[in-house]
């Protein structure tokens, strides 16, 4: 197995304007993860899954660009972290927050940090350690993909150490995958992928082009044709 994703171009290298980068957020939410795995693979870029370990705990889908953070475990005193909150308070509309570095055992995600990333106009959060407030996030209907869930609070044991920065995340072909800010993040009840940000538009199309074929099939299969006589019409998916 791999040890890591090569690396892509950075997300930040290519400037879309905010109603473009709304429009492909809006038409991922109608794609499979599956098909866009499916597509990385034809297109040679096999290795952007997760780890079937981040699952999605609320809400149905979960899409958007990726606005990076990263943490430590760590003991230190007081009752609060600064850079988290400025990192929080950094996310934009159509953005996924993207949080690394490990934590095990503990929450660093939760409803109030919903709650001000949603205000911002976040799509969503992706977290490699643990959520909690789970009843109430699913009552603000905010998708969530976490690791685990704990009661136990991150402060003064996991604090934020940099944000908009490239991070890792565990993979599902590879130790490995590297996350860049602009990044695009799509997640369902099938597990959760990363688009490199310079192919994003290549891999939608291409998914969207297998999604049309596999409505064509089950119509056809719906209206009484064999499979084998819908794939040799339609072409595999």
């Amino acid at each position: 197995m791999p040890a890591t994703t090569a690396p892509e171009q950075k997300g930040t290298d290519i400037q879309r304007t905010p109603a473009q980068s709304s429009e492909i957020r809006q038409r991922f939410l109608a794609v499979d993860t599956a098909n866009v795995a499916d597509v990385l693979d034809d297109m040679g870029h096999g290795n952007y899954g997760l780890s079937p370990r981040l699952t999605l705990h609320t809400g149905s889908r979960l899409a958007g660009w990726a606005y990076t953070i990263q943490g430590e475990m760590a003991p230190y005193p007081g009752t609060g972290d600064a850079l988290k909150m400025q990192a929080c308070n950094g996310i934009s509309p159509d953005e996924v927050s993207v949080w690394s570095g490990g934590g095990e055992g503990v929450c660093y995600f939760g409803e109030l940090i919903a709650l001000g990333m949603m205000q911002r106009g976040s799509a969503g959060a992706l977290v490699d350690g643990g959520i909690r407030d789970v009843r109430w996030l699913r009552q603000l209907d905010f998708p969530v993909v976490a690791a685990f869930r704990s009661a136990i609070q991150s402060i003064g044991r996991w604090r934020v150490t940099g944000f908009q920065a490239p991070v890792y995340l565990p993979g599902a072909t590879t130790a490995r995958v590297v996350v860049y800010p602009g990044d695009f993040i799509l997640a369902d009840e099938d597990g959760a992928i990363v688009i490199p940000n310079s192919i994003v538009e290549d891999v939608l199309a291409k998914a969207e082009e297998m999604t049309a074929r596999e409505v064509a099939i089950r119509e056809a299969i719906g209206n009484g044709l064999s499979l084998a006589d819908a794939l040799k019409q339609f072409g595999h998916v």
